[in-house]
């Protein structure tokens, strides 16, 4: 009985045009602003933060109106491209994260252009130590680590080994 009572309550309320349900976050104004700003390159996030709703919702209205979507003339241009690969870049570069044992040994020992490679590097500050982050080519990061082979010997402390030893996986699992 309740239910029944509960299903003619509702069916009456949307007879008479009562919205029901949860308030939607954006209204149709916002929305449209949101794809148009989507459009010309602003941040799904810096969008969130703008209208004081989750990354999430953004995302969920973007999907709703198709603005995530390619558009289609790239689709064409993709289907166009068929089975041809496009080349990579020679050299492309690979983002690491350099223990900062090894930045230190690197900027004593290693040669120039590990050094300016360390200049142009961002310190990342974990706990007691710290990390440089590193955007170069793959060889240059295999570089590094040969020239830290030193950290590598029993006469190193055991950190410095394993800073090394993670540099070393790190390298690995970016090839």
């Amino acid at each position: 009985m309740i239910s029944e009572n509960s299903k003619e309550g509702v069916a009456a309320a949307e007879a008479a045009g009562k919205t029901l349900g949860r308030p939607a976050a954006l209204d149709e104004k916002a929305v449209a602003e949101v794809v148009e700003a989507y459009g010309e390159g602003t941040a799904v996030k810096a969008l969130a933060r703008r209208y004081g709703v989750a990354p999430r919702t953004i995302r969920r209205v973007l999907d709703a109106t198709s603005a995530r979507e390619l558009p289609k003339q790239l689709d064409a241009a993709l289907a166009d491209l068929g089975d041809q690969q496009p080349t990579p870049a020679p050299n492309p570069a690979v983002v690491l994260d350099l223990p900062g044992l090894l930045a230190d040994h690197l900027r004593a020992a290693g040669d120039e252009t590990a050094r300016q490679a360390l200049a142009t590097g961002r310190t990342i500050r974990r706990g007691q130590g710290h990390s440089i982050r590193l955007a170069a080519p793959l060889e240059l990061h295999r570089a590094a680590l040969q020239q830290s082979t030193a950290l590598a010997a029993d006469r190193a402390s055991p950190a410095e080994r394993k800073a090394r030893r993670v540099y070393a996986t790190r390298i690995t699992a970016a090839e």
